[in-house]
């Protein structure tokens, strides 16, 4: 599956409908609503993606 931030195939699935993206070190899931994206923190935890403030790539 490609990563719908940066479009790479470095994905790997981390749980149910839940993926992990190495280009750009973030997590997303799918679900009925669309796509939800994260970005991972320091202490790993999740914050929602926010693509106004893109500093993840």
């Amino acid at each position: 599956m490609d990563c719908p931030v940066c479009g790479g195939r470095a994905s790997g699935k981390v749980g149910i409908e839940q993926y992990y993206c190495w280009d750009c070190c973030t997590e997303y899931r799918l679900n009925k609503e669309g796509i939800q994206i994260y970005e991972i923190t320091e202490d790993g935890s999740l914050l929602s993606f926010d693509p106004l403030n893109e500093s993840v790539q």
